[in-house]
């Protein structure tokens, strides 16, 4: 049976990937835009955050495997994967507006009560602003390649980004009109050879230069001096990151990153020290394409552990 999506009032066949992404979908209106989810399984609730250019679909190996036992949920941010791309004149593709968006799904969607979180890229600043906001409802959390301080010291912005974040020239027509971010990624974001029906899961909703403004607005709101909007959302998280709890904190990292490498980890680990970690020394930004069975093992044992050592 061939499911279809919703994007920007079209509706899209899965055929090409179906296999892949077997789910039914929902839909949150936020303020007007509609906000396409996954919502599999029940139990105690596990939120997914993704980052940039991914969608819900980059946590499908999760979601088959923690449904068994878990009501996972996977958002997809607006503009990305199924829910509506509308123009920059009609949303705000900012950080303070990603972290808005996640708490009225999460007010909608698990009103009371704790949950697991789970996150990637640039999901994880999005997600460890909501959880450092709301410390109560948070129980476990799961953090992969991603951020959630201001670039190390030792790091240097990359230059592909600083083309993208400054050089409209340069980033309107690669990045909306010849999708080379969401592209790039398929190569540069993997050790593992995709195959081509994951390849068109990964990049089918960024299938016209009006759905991809999103991959390019969230390059462009990596805060780099107090005057990017995003500034003030990073500092406090960067403030506050050390109110984790460390036991129930676990790192999954991708060591060949092209952008996250183990220098953030390392960051991290310096602000919760004693949290578990693992380095996968032969994945990379992909870390959940590379590694799908050792990391979705890892993950569902530290949740059923409450915070026990794994093996």
């Amino acid at each position: 049976m061939v499911t279809c999506r919703r994007i920007n009032g079209r509706i899209t066949s899965t055929r090409e990937f179906e296999s892949e992404y077997p789910f039914a979908p929902h839909y949150l209106d936020i303020n007007g835009h509609l906000l396409h989810y996954l919502d599999e399984g029940a139990g105690s609730p596990v939120l997914m955050v993704h980052g940039n250019p991914t969608w819900s679909f980059y946590f499908r190996h999760l979601v088959n495997r923690l449904s068994k036992e878990f009501r996972t949920l996977v958002p997809d941010h607006i503009g990305c994967g199924f829910s509506d791309k509308p123009d920059p004149k009609t949303y705000d593709y900012t950080l303070a507006s990603r972290v808005s968006d996640l708490d009225a799904f999460v007010a909608h969607t698990v009103p009371q009560g704790k949950l697991d979180l789970i996150v990637h890229d640039w999901g994880g600043m999005i997600g460890l602003a909501w959880a450092l906001d709301h410390p109560d409802r948070i129980n476990r959390v799961v953090i992969t390649n991603t951020s959630g301080f201001f670039l190390p010291e030792t790091k240097r912005f990359p230059w592909m980004l600083w083309l993208v974040k400054y050089l409209n020239w340069f980033s309107v027509p690669a990045v909306l009109g010849l999708n080379l971010f969401a592209k790039g990624a398929l190569y540069l974001g993997a050790c593992t050879r995709l195959s081509a029906r994951v390849k068109k899961g990964l990049t089918a909703p960024y299938n016209s230069p009006s759905n991809r403004i999103a991959t390019l607005k969230f390059v462009q709101d990596i805060p780099l001096t107090p005057a990017d909007p995003a500034w003030e959302v990073v500092a406090r998280v960067d403030k506050r990151i050390h109110r984790l709890n460390p036991d129930q904190v676990l790192f999954l990292w991708g060591a060949k990153d092209f952008v996250f490498d183990t220098c953030f980890l390392d960051e991290f680990l310096k602000r919760l020290p004693g949290a578990q970690s693992h380095v996968f020394s032969d994945a990379g930004h992909y870390l959940f394409e590379d590694k799908p069975e050792q990391t979705a093992d890892r993950i569902h044992r530290f949740l059923g552990s409450d915070g026990m050592a794994l093996l």
